[in-house]
């Protein structure tokens, strides 16, 4: 017997519907996200000053799709993914990866910790980020002063090819569970896949542990990156050191991380503050990069940079925030980092000066 269409529509819609509450019965997905923008303003010596509408300046913009489903005797499973966007264009952050910021599924039990897999953060930028004041984005963030531009290890080891200072691709961790009496921590892996360092494709191991009890934290991370480029002249090691302490009226937070490779290694040193004001937090971040050693018969020792920054966020409800910050890079040597949303062409060993102003929606 056929049906009349509007009897298929009907049926359709019922069976829809009866899937659709199956589904909330056994779990739950949740679209949310955030839209971030604000007005910068770069100023680079020797080059001028340069005015623009960023993305991101205090949370990056992102589209969250996660599900969970409880699956009994302490045991769950679920997903997380992540699609960077870039607010003032409409465009996506990546041209090849539609969830570029992380794409995970995970089997979880309250006794054993969470396997998961996919592409998340890596052990030592899982840390850092918690350090970091202004969370690795705007005119403060601490990547302004390590990117691959400077001959240095990052450079040698990844060139402007993928590489593994924040996420990896491939990899699968293990998670400790909450039950250990404030330790946290886990493992990651990740394979190379017969891939080339153009392609993305670095070989992994790393691992972080953390104690926080009470207002006092301690961290340890390291991560160890291989390529095809790297299998000849060494691995790139990057190491973390961190802890920090809630005295109430202000939280510090102090983090050394140093990358290496070859003959050549650069060491971060980060000095974090958060002051709660009311409704608001006023943010301070005193970062220095230190480089060392040569890369072939480049001698990379004087080529250091310092940043400071200051930051205000004000929240005018539980979702929307709206901020102002301004940071500062002195270079030494060779060295010029700068401010993102620059005019090109900063001198070396000049200054950078960013202010920003802006507002943040979550959802």
């Amino acid at each position: 017997m056929t049906l009349p269409s509007p009897l298929l529509r009907i049926a359709a819609a019922t069976a829809l519907g009866t899937c659709a509450a199956a589904a909330a019965a056994q779990g739950s997905v949740t679209l949310s996200g955030v839209v971030d923008a604000a007005v910068r303003s770069v100023r680079n010596d020797g080059v001028g000053r340069l005015q623009s509408l960023i993305s991101g300046g205090n949370a990056t913009s992102r589209l969250v799709l996660r599900g969970s489903e409880d699956l009994g005797a302490g045991w769950s499973a679920g997903f997380h993914l992540e699609h960077g966007i870039a607010l003032d264009t409409g465009a996506a952050t990546s041209a090849s990866q539609f969830w570029d910021r992380r794409a995970t599924l995970s089997l979880a039990s309250r006794e054993l910790g969470e396997l998961r897999a996919g592409r998340d953060y890596v052990p030592t930028y899982t840390v850092w980020v918690k350090q970091d004041p202004f969370s690795h984005v705007g005119v403060a963030g601490s990547t302004n002063l390590y990117t691959a531009a400077p001959a240095g290890p990052i450079r040698s080891a990844f060139g402007s090819s993928p590489n593994t200072l924040v996420r990896s691709s491939n990899s699968v961790q293990w998670l400790l569970p909450d039950r250990f009496g404030g330790l946290e921590g886990g493992v990651m892996v990740a394979a190379a896949e017969g891939g080339t360092q153009a392609q993305g494709a670095n070989k992994l191991i790393g691992a972080r542990l953390g104690y926080v009890k009470g207002a006092a934290s301690l961290y340890a991370a390291h991560v160890r990156s291989e390529n095809n480029v790297t299998a000849a002249s060494g691995d790139f090691t990057d190491t973390l050191f961190g802890g920090g302490y809630d005295f109430g009226v202000v939280r510090v937070a102090v983090t050394q991380r140093r990358f290496q490779q070859a003959n050549a290694a650069q060491t971060l040193r980060m000095l974090g503050a958060w002051v709660p004001l009311g409704r608001g937090e006023l943010k301070f971040q005193w970062l220095a990069s230190n480089m060392a050693g040569r890369v072939g018969a480049v001698d990379v020792g004087a080529n250091d940079a310092r940043q400071f920054g200051v930051g205000y966020v004000h929240a005018l409800s539980k979702q929307v925030a709206v901020y102002a910050q301004v940071a500062r890079v002195d270079n030494d040597g060779v060295a010029a980092y700068a401010v993102p949303g620059g005019p090109a062409g900063l001198v070396a060993g000049r200054s950078s000066t960013g202010t920003e102003l802006g507002i943040r929606h979550n959802f």
